[in-house]
């Protein structure tokens, strides 16, 4: 894989990855600008749902116990301007019903710990998760919804990039929705270098075989859904599932095509 010496200075990839955050919240001044004036008026009526999710992650690392449990806080919130979604939220910049422009912030990435790896993998360096900011364009037609996403990290730990398309649908019978989606993930090769290259360095302390990967495009599915048991109280289950291409599953780091996120919680509306 070749670089640019600029590019490859970790200082310069802070700073850019700086720069194009802030350009991208810069951009929600426009959303009072005449071009978006069909703009939704804000719905003084949006609920704020606040609980706590738990959430049973099966990575595709080589691990001594392959599934990993976390107890997170929940927020959903959506008033046609700012909106909130587990660990997403942003502010729209174009929200007319029908087309949506928003710039958000998200939790990002894959977590290695060496201390519950197998084997020699033991002794590579850890790979911690980050936070992207981007931007997400969202058409609504009769049949579903249509996404598609662009992000940098911009807490440098990949100091990569990613993007997103993917179809989403709707389906609610009394109290139960249900969202399904499916689509494709773009990760860039820096992004697969960080949490799934070794290298030299690493190879030749722990006997690891170096690795460099490339970019990849990742098919995935994701379900979700949302019971309303009362006014107040809700349960939320999402199932996610991501398939490795080569580039990733190739990495001696890795023992399995897939990866999957189970999620269930429990929201408390205000």
């Amino acid at each position: 894989m070749l670089k640019s010496s600029a590019l490859s200075n970790p200082s310069m990839r802070t700073l850019l990855s700086a720069l194009t955050a802030t350009a991208l919240f810069s951009v929600a001044s426009l959303s009072n600008a005449a071009l978006f004036n069909k703009n939704l008026p804000k719905d003084p009526d949006a609920e704020l749902s606040v609980g706590v999710n738990v959430m049973a992650v099966n990575s595709a690392y080589d691990l001594e116990d392959g599934t990993d449990f976390l107890v997170l806080p929940g927020v959903f919130y959506d008033n046609n301007k700012v909106y909130a979604r587990g660990a997403q939220a942003g502010v729209y910049l174009l929200n007319d019903g029908t087309n949506q422009i928003s710039a958000y912030a998200q939790l990002e990435g894959s977590e290695f710990d060496p201390d519950d790896a197998s084997g020699n993998l033991a002794g590579l360096d850890k790979r911690k998760a980050s936070a992207a900011a981007g931007l997400s364009y969202l058409r609504r037609t009769p049949v579903g919804g249509f996404r598609a996403q662009i992000a940098t990290d911009i807490l440098d730990r990949s100091g990569g990039n990613t993007a997103k398309l993917s179809y989403l649908a709707k389906i609610t019978k009394n109290k139960l929705t249900v969202y399904p989606s499916v689509g494709f993930e773009f990760y860039d090769a820096d992004y697969n270098e960080y949490y799934y290259g070794v290298s030299d360095k690493e190879s030749a302390k722990t006997g690891v075989e170096a690795y460099t990967s490339n970019s990849s495009l990742n098919p995935y599915i994701n379900i979700s859904a949302n019971y309303d048991f009362n006014e107040r109280w809700a349960g939320f289950a999402n199932q996610s599932l991501s398939y490795l291409p080569n580039e990733q599953y190739d990495s001696p780091m890795v023992d399995s095509r897939t990866e999957s996120t189970t999620t269930l919680g429990l929201l408390y509306k205000f």
